[in-house]
């Protein structure tokens, strides 16, 4: 209730400091100060909401729905700080938590500057209240309690002690399609726990845990910077909106133009991190697969650039009282950023994607999909109707002057090749919605010629001055570097033997890109670094550019399976399946493969796991990093072939319901428990329990089905045995797991000498080798420094 309460306090404050801002704009200016204490009023109240949620967390609160859902205590310490955020709930929470607490620099920021922090803050509060009704007790809160609503939860996150008394017998059913049991969970059986003097805490004493996918180093870093990057697109379109709400439009690109770089580098840093997790998490050996929910915040940061350049056109051009070039365009990109975020929010969690994309939430039900519809149609119908109502007045504004050989021409064809990446990246990102998908050769190959010609125009648009240029001094000053990035892209053709033309054109741009502005970096050396950083950012574009071609291009895979003990040479290295090793106290297991390469030695130590969240196997893959190259191990399968090399002695194995095992020439199938009528009865009164376990052996186009029992009298067990002589085979249960599994010993039934046949331990993988992929990292790295030294230089100028 607490929680709740909270929520909905800040949701009233944020809409009486949206109405104060208003009224202090358009009515008495005193309004101001209300409105900066119900916003400061709403910011303490989201700050204490999430501070509750994590104590929540902490504290193993499993009857928060929310909580149950997403932890348990076995994750480690920044794991389960990270399952605040691991949910729907949670992450609106998170974004709405980023946002406030912004939203306190911001009104910092632009008190000091006349009527402006009503104007921005006014919008600014706007959406911090549609975030806060994003997570009200009526939507999608994280303080609800499990039994607000019925739901059905496996039984093995209860106490089974308690869950066999007669009282709770009538709460659990049988799921026919996955034959497992689950417990209904509502208001009357809280009812019957309180009835009989038991706490929901002793009751459902473990959550459900974050998924194994998430359970990374990176999932605690990736969102919380992400979702930063969301909050902080809300400043320039608040900042855009404000212009609009005076008419005037020279003020806000200034002041804006520091915030718009940042959300620049945390956005763009949010998604690569993103991409450098998918990497060395998934196993697939790509960092970007052109899933729609990636491309969902690629989106807007793709805007977000073009957005840059076209402000800096706009700041320069600002002469004679004029307000510079392109300010409806400004405008445009400005409002179609912020909404842009808001639609990969509806994409992610409409549940629109789930069958498209593997980062999708499920169907959060209408009422959700509803709101999220308000929220971008409300934002869009304040940016883009703002700018319609103002179209004349903008006209009337512009300056007409224009000169194709200039600086600003060529900076807005490349802010155009920008917006028309994004809006490819858009249209494949879109196709679900309309029942359609597009492969992701359609993102490469309508991207590559953009990107080629994008490139081309960062070299050029450097050696223009603004407004008017000599044509015979440009070329003059490109001849240099054209020669130079031709020799560069000559070699590299020639040692790589490239020679897919438009992969030529690409790498020679990129080249270019980076060779003017590395000239040009050297010559403002000593200028100081407040001018480095446009330079470096370009370069890290185009670092980071030539490294995806590459690795891309010259990536090379195989399929093979290593058997223990002897060396393959795989991809020009030398591979030997060393063994097998448990780790993390028994829960998985790592493969050891010693790798040799030109007389250096390497251990790559893959891992699969069966996981108890889904039942599934996982695997984790092992990479090898180097400057060069990095030599890639992701593991699929392994085989001991006990099947084959069993000698007559006892082997455990562990079944699961509905999961074949093999041993010599039988196969074994675990059904499910065979319960008597009255177990709750007998586990309450202390009488003898009898549970089944039913197996079928499938062995020579027979199936033989048997079913060893479990006797329960008080605190002792007995485990028996069953034995199929047809088979030659003795199933002997030595214990099993309600939640749906058994394990037990299987042997030879007689007892005739066998010879024995030393097993061979096989482990399958996906080999690859990427080179010069450290290029993609090291590119990001150069491109954010600079970006941030062009911020730390654009909010000096303010």
């Amino acid at each position: 209730m607490l929680g709740n309460f909270l929520v909905v306090a800040a949701l009233l404050a944020g809409l009486y400091s949206t109405f104060k801002y208003f009224k202090a704009y358009y009515g008495e200016y005193k309004n101001i100060i209300h409105a900066r204490y119900a916003y400061h009023a709403m910011t303490v109240l989201v700050i204490i909401a999430s501070t509750y949620l994590l104590y929540l967390i902490l504290t193993h609160q499993y009857q928060y729905k929310y909580i149950f859902e997403y932890s348990s205590g076995d994750l480690s310490f920044g794991l389960l700080l990270s399952t605040f955020f691991a949910g729907q709930e949670g992450s609106f929470l998170l974004w709405l938590l980023f946002t406030v607490v912004i939203g306190l620099f911001l009104q910092n920021y632009t008190s000091k500057r006349g009527d402006l922090e009503a104007r921005v803050m006014m919008v600014y509060t706007l959406a911090a209240v549609f975030l806060l009704v994003m997570v009200n007790p009526l939507l999608k809160s994280p303080f609800n309690l499990i039994w607000s609503e019925t739901n059905y939860v496996n039984i093995k996150y209860f106490n089974q002690s308690i869950l066999g008394m007669p009282a709770f017998k009538n709460f659990i059913f049988d799921s026919k399609e996955s034959n497992e049991n689950f417990v209904k969970v509502g208001t009357d059986l809280i009812a019957v726990l309180n009835s009989n003097g038991i706490e929901f805490s002793q009751f459902l004493f473990k959550g459900k845990g974050l998924n194994p996918l998430l359970q990374n180093f990176w999932m605690q870093i990736h969102p919380p910077i992400l979702f930063l990057g969301f909050a902080l697109t809300t400043v320039p379109f608040a900042f855009a909106v404000s212009s609009l709400i005076k008419n005037k439009y020279d003020e806000w690109i200034k002041l804006a133009l520091p915030w718009t770089l940042f959300t620049c580098v945390i956005l763009g840093l949010g998604i690569m991190i993103g991409g450098y997790w998918a990497y060395g998490v998934l196993g697939w050996g790509g960092y970007w697969a052109w899933d729609p929910v990636e491309n969902a915040s690629l989106v807007p940061w793709i805007i977000n650039v073009a957005l840059i350049h076209t402000m800096l056109i706009q700041k320069q051009t600002q002469v004679n009282q004029r307000i510079g070039r392109f300010a409806k365009t400004n405008l445009v990109l400005a409002v179609l950023m912020f909404v842009l975020v808001i639609y990969s929010t509806f994409l992610t969690r409409s549940g629109i994607l789930s069958d498209s994309s593997v980062h999708s939430f499920s169907d959060p039900g209408t009422i959700v999909y509803s709101a999220l519809l308000i929220y971008i149609l409300t934002f869009s119908l304040i940016g883009f109707g703002g700018v319609y109502i103002r179209r004349k007045s903008l006209k009337n504004f512009t300056d007409g002057e224009e000169n194709i050989l200039s600086r600003e021409t060529v900076l807005f064809y490349g802010a155009a090749l920008l917006v028309a990446s994004a809006t490819v990246v858009f249209v494949g990102t879109s196709a679900p919605l309309i029942g359609q998908s597009v492969e992701t050769d359609f993102y490469n190959q309508m991207n590559l010629p953009l990107v080629f010609a994008m490139s081309l125009l960062i070299g050029i648009s450097l050696f223009l001055n603004w407004k008017f240029n000599d044509s015979k001094i440009f070329i003059k000053n490109l001849l240099t570097p054209v020669i130079i990035s031709v020799l560069f892209t000559s070699v590299i053709i020639l040692l790589s033997k490239l020679n897919d033309v438009l992969y030529i054109l690409f790498l020679f741009s990129n080249i270019f890109a980076l060779v003017v502005n590395f000239i040009l970096l050297v010559k403002v050396l000593k200028s100081g670094y407040r001018f480095w950083g446009g330079h470096l950012s370009h370069i890290g574009f185009a670092v980071f550019l030539i490294g995806v071609l590459i690795s891309g291009v010259f990536s090379k895979s195989r399929q093979v399976e290593l058997t223990k003990g002897v060396k393959q040479n795989i991809l020009s290295h030398e591979l030997t399946f060393v063994g097998m090793k448990q780790i993390e106290n028994g829960k998985k297991y790592a493969f050891d493969v010693a790798i040799n390469n030109e007389n250096k030695s390497f251990l790559s130590s893959p891992v699969m796991y069966i996981s108890d969240f889904n039942n599934s196997l996982m695997r984790e893959p092992d990479i090898i990093e180097g400057l060069l190259s990095d030599f890639y191990v992701s593991p699929t399968s392994y085989t001991d072939n006990k099947e084959s090399g069993n000698n007559g002695s006892a082997v455990s194995a562990t079944l699961r319901k509905e999961e074949k095992f093999k041993f010599k020439d039988a196969e074994l199938e675990f059904v499910g428990f065979n319960l008597p009528d009255h177990s709750s009865d007998g586990m309450t009164q202390g009488n003898e329990i009898i549970v089944g376990t039913k197996i079928n052996v499938y062995y020579k186009n027979k199936v033989y089905s048997v079913e060893p029992r479990m006797k329960v009298i008080g605190d002792k067990k007995e485990f028996g045995e069953s034995i199929i002589k047809e088979a030659d085979l003795k199933i002997k249960l030595t214990s099993l797991d309600v939640a749906g599994s058994v394990n037990l010993i299987l042997s030879s039934a007689s007892n005739k000498s066998v010879t024995p046949i030393t097993p061979n331990e096989v482990l399958a993988a996906d080999i690859s080798v990427k080179p010069f992929i450290s290029l993609v990292w090291i590119g990001v790295f150069i491109m954010s420094v600079g970006i941030v030294i062009v911020t730390l230089r654009r909010s000096k100028e303010v």
